[in-house]
């Protein structure tokens, strides 16, 4: 099996992992999947070095680590919440069917007026995403400038609901050009590019940093 191979039954594996968590939070009797995610785990540590792998495949690999990072902080509360049951009001937006808060209904109307559902969508458009930047004078030695920087204009895209057009090959080769273009038209040894959110809309921006 080729490492490619190889990531594409790790995004399986996660994507199974995730789906299986839903159901044992969903349901008071399930027990967790553990055997998925022992998999899971095994086949992060087994590239975490990322001797082996090509710029492509430590980004797809480093993509997969880090959801799996969120999901498994979520779980391990979940799970913690499952056990003792609810202790704070915000607890309850977490969901795991089968635990009941006590006494905690009447100080959640007190603090956020709105039911759990209506407050969880209330808060989403706090997820903006934040100005990131990053400097790059080439972009064919600095790659990991530019994955830095990809990978905060697509979270930051997904993040808005924005569509994520290309991929990495494409964005280095358009990162190249333009760095190319601004460096020869002002003469500056690097240029400058930030991520950030302007009228609800992500965008990236260049310019020449002398």
């Amino acid at each position: 099996m080729t490492i490619d191979e190889e990531l594409t039954v790790l995004e399986s594996q996660l994507r199974r992992l995730k789906i299986e968590y839903e159901v044992y939070f969903s349901n008071p009797t399930k027990k967790p999947p553990t055997d998925i995610e022992w998999k899971v785990l095994s086949m992060l540590r087994k590239f975490s070095d990322g001797a082996r792998l090509s710029f492509a495949q430590r980004f797809r690999y480093n993509e997969m680590a880090q959801r799996y990072a969120i999901y498994s902080d979520l779980w391990r509360k979940k799970s913690r919440i499952r056990e003792e049951g609810y202790r704070r009001p915000q607890d309850a937006l977490l969901s795991v069917q089968g635990v009941r808060p006590e006494n905690h209904e009447p100080e959640r109307r007190v603090v956020y007026g709105v039911s759990p559902a209506a407050a969880a969508v209330a808060a989403a458009p706090a997820a903006a995403p934040a100005t990131i930047t990053v400097q790059c004078s080439d972009a064919r030695t600095q790659q990991d400038r530019v994955l830095k920087l990809y990978h905060a204009l697509t979270e930051a895209k997904k993040k808005a609901g924005e569509s994520v057009s290309g991929n990495l090959d494409s964005f280095t080769s358009f990162v190249q050009k333009k760095t190319d273009q601004i460096r020869q038209q002002y003469g500056c040894p690097s240029v400058e590019y930030t991520v950030e959110m302007q009228n609800g809309q992500v965008r990236l921006k260049a310019k020449a940093k002398v």
